[in-house]
């Protein structure tokens, strides 16, 4: 696994309070959160060495049961009778999440009349509660984002006046910056948000000795938003590869 590859897994890995490392794969469950396979995941599996079946049964049933999950199957994950495995055992493909990378030179300064502010305990709720909202993922879950500033992660937020209008973090490791926690409130869209956020992080980013910068989001597809996809590639990121997403529905 490269230190790109590693920053993307750390950065959430270290939210969890129970990741549970099974056969060379990295099983993350947020019961707060049941539906959402955005944050119950398989990641890792035939990656560091190939996967076996009775690897990928550990995994599954370390996830346990009740939760819709994803199994993601990197590009570089062995051996390519992984899928046929995972179709076997009831799993279908899901929306598959692209990487992109570039390197820290500055953007253009953006547009925008919103103000960002970088969060501490005072902004800890109304980032948890943005970043929640724009994943749709469950109030509850609030608790699990909150958090991200104490963990590790550099966080801000954009403020309409006083008004949280949009989110974005930066974890950092071995000289990499991995972007993550985009969202962005419907009520504030098309006001730059994003575009400041990418440009603050990738800036401390460089400023925290990083050369790299990486970062993901849904593979584009007509059925499927993609908006974050485009302004990521505004911002001077390149493609890399995608990440297949292998759905299972909960059943709880």
């Amino acid at each position: 696994m490269t230190r790109e590859e590693r920053v993307a897994v750390d950065a959430y890995r270290v939210l969890y309070s129970d990741p549970i490392a099974v056969a060379g794969a990295v099983v993350l469950r947020m019961p707060a959160a049941p539906s959402s396979p955005m944050v119950n995941r398989i990641i890792g599996l035939g990656v560091g060495a190939p996967a076996t079946e009775t690897a990928l049964d550990e995994a599954i049933a370390a996830m346990g049961e009740g939760l819709t999950y994803y199994v993601a199957v990197a590009p570089a994950a062995e051996p390519p009778a992984l899928t046929a495995w995972l179709r076997a055992r009831g799993f279908e493909p899901g929306w598959g999440w692209m990487a992109f990378r570039r390197g820290v030179e500055d953007l253009p300064a953006p547009e925008t009349s919103l103000r960002l502010v970088e969060v501490g305990p005072a902004e800890a709720e109304a980032f948890g509660r943005v970043v929640t909202t724009g994943y749709g993922l469950p109030a509850k879950a609030a608790v699990w984002t909150s958090r991200a500033h104490e963990l590790g992660w550099t966080c801000w937020l954009a403020l309409d006046g006083d008004e949280p209008a949009a989110a974005g973090a930066l974890f950092v490791s071995e000289g990499a910056g991995y972007l993550g926690f985009a969202a962005t409130l419907p009520e504030h869209r098309r006001k730059g948000a994003q575009n400041a956020l990418l440009a603050v992080r990738i800036r401390r980013a460089r400023e925290l000795g990083c050369d790299v910068v990486v970062t993901e989001t849904g593979e584009l597809r007509d059925d499927l938003p993609g908006n974050s996809y485009r302004n990521i590639l505004r911002a001077g990121f390149v493609e890399v590869a995608v990440t297949a997403n292998w759905l299972r529905q909960g059943h709880g």
